[in-house]
């Protein structure tokens, strides 16, 4: 028995598809059902099209468990009457994915009507009338409603603007697909397609998520299918990837650290977030005299640098050669993407947080990144963002654009109270002195006190007249820099030939308390 690529628990509960992406009907109305798919045919926000559950009563828009449930003969006759009803009460012809699911010892039926591509699609609007007349119909918060006015005509507008991800590569191929990663897609997000998917073919699973199309001589992976089940999407979409770069020093210094992260959407969405957090995220634990509970927080908290990453995944442009970008600084994580967010968002409106988009650039991105659990969608990013920041004491994110729309930039500025603590951190405490003045040689404390700012190991030796390189390197600065006394200027490249070497904060104390003495 065929299954769809989602988890239907989640889908019963609306966990990771809108409310007004699913309809639920306890039993079989032709009528409106052919209105529905047309509406969720002709995707008007680009949210990816929706579900039509027949079988499961609702209230208030919420689905009433256990299920009504149909009779094994009502599916085979609906599944029937669907095909032909897709052919002579919609057009062009339009026909959703089924599949049956047992809940609780009863049998539902759910259509899964996605985003067409030949919209717009009209529908009959009576069945029970020989002559009717026809319509267009969108969705309209969870209601199904007749396309009028202007919205019908921005609706015939739509009809060669498929979104890019849902668009085919005819440059691909079957056999650019990985099946081992549509088969781990599948088991992470729960659905019951993953069971058999061992037991199916690479068409029949990339034909069941709807990422190919065209005749079975011909078939082509979707935009979609390639960024997410490809090895390398980077070679079809040039720039596919996200950079972390890290500079200790600020935008100015001379070091950074970059990290390039390419691979499948999913996983190097994940990845990326994962190393940020083992790597630049920090809780600082502050104790008060006054109170017994501490004070807690983090340099940036995870939750809003996931929003602002994840958002750059969904809403960038796989078409521009340019790779998403988190710059990590001491006071600020910043996120980079382009192109910027729609024209119809104000930017008064962005910088408040409370952006709506009226139409999305990649809707199947979106929907596999909802099913992955890294967003929720329908504009949630930016308010959750400013929540995350506000709950861990942090200033409010930043949220910058130019007046073309041309990039997207996020700023997560550090909590305000991060640079105090580390520079306090840094300053080695009087016991810690001690237990390494005790180790400090005579020839150590000669080498602390010829430094003059930063200078390289000619300077040093001619200052100490010494002239045995071995010697000065085995007794003086390797001896430093294993105290941590010294450091060099270009740590990366020890055998630079413009390195240079430095006191450091506890070569300074160390000096500062032998002359004491």
């Amino acid at each position: 028995m065929s299954k769809l690529p989602i988890n239907l628990t989640n889908l019963l509960h609306q966990r990771t598809i809108e409310s007004e992406r699913v309809e639920y009907k306890a039993g079989w109305n032709p009528e409106s059902v052919i209105h529905t798919l047309s509406a969720f045919a002709n995707d008007f926000h680009n949210l990816g099209g929706g579900y039509v559950v027949i079988g499961v009563a609702e209230d208030n828009g919420q689905p009433v468990l256990p299920p009504v449930g149909l009779a094994p003969e009502q599916i085979d006759t609906i599944q029937k009457e669907l095909l032909n009803l897709g052919n002579s009460a919609i057009q062009p012809p339009y026909h959703p994915l089924t599949a049956v699911y047992e809940i609780e010892g009863k049998h539902i039926l759910v259509l899964w009507a996605f985003g067409g591509e030949t919209r717009p699609y009209k529908a009959k609007v009576s069945l029970s009338q020989k002559k009717s007349d026809w319509a267009y119909y969108v969705r309209k918060h969870t209601s199904t409603v007749k396309a009028t006015g202007e919205t019908e005509r921005e609706l015939i507008s739509l009809a060669a603007t498929v979104p890019f991800d849902d668009r085919y590569k005819q440059t691909a191929k079957l056999d650019d697909l990985a099946p081992h990663l549509i088969r781990e897609f599948l088991t992470e997000i729960g659905s019951d397609l993953a069971k058999n998917a061992a037991n199916m073919s690479v068409e029949q699973l990339a034909r069941r998520l709807n990422i190919v199309g065209g005749p079975p001589e011909a078939l082509f992976p979707k935009n979609v299918d390639l960024l997410f089940f490809n090895p390398h999407p980077e070679q079809f979409f040039p720039v596919t990837q996200i950079d972390v770069v890290y500079f200790p020093e600020g935008a100015g210094g001379d070091h950074f650290e970059e990290k390039v992260f390419k691979g499948p959407l999913g996983r190097i969405t994940r990845d990326v977030l994962s190393y940020i957090e083992a790597q630049y995220l920090k809780e600082f634990v502050v104790k008060h005299p006054d109170r017994a509970e501490a004070e807690r927080f983090w340099n940036f908290p995870y939750a809003a640098i996931e929003e602002a990453v994840v958002n750059a995944v969904y809403h960038r442009s796989y078409e521009i050669r340019e790779p998403i970008e988190v710059r990590i600084y001491k006071h600020e994580l910043m996120v980079l993407s382009f192109p910027g967010p729609d024209r119809s968002i104000k930017l008064a409106d962005l910088q408040q947080g409370n952006a709506v988009s009226r139409r999305y650039r990649n809707r199947r991105i979106g929907e596999f990144l909802k099913e992955l659990d890294l967003t929720e969608g329908r504009s949630t990013g930016l308010p959750k963002m400013f929540d995350k920041m506000a709950r861990n004491g942090s200033p409010k994110p930043i949220f910058e654009t130019d007046e073309d729309r041309t990039y997207f930039l996020v700023r997560l500025p550090v909590h305000e109270k991060v640079a105090e603590l580390e520079l306090a951190s840094e300053q080695p405490t009087l016991e810690v002195t001690a237990e390494v003045t005790a180790e400090v040689t005579d020839e150590l404390v000669a080498l602390l006190n010829v430094f003059k700012g930063e200078m390289t190991r000619t300077e040093l030796m001619h200052e100490l007249s010494l002239k045995h390189a071995e010697h000065f390197r085995l007794h003086y600065l390797n001896k430093g820099l294993e105290l941590e006394l010294i450091e060099m200027t270009i740590p990366d490249k020890p055998r630079s030939r413009l390195q240079k070497y430095r006191l450091t904060p506890l070569g300074k104390q160390v000096l500062a308390a032998k002359e004491d003495y």
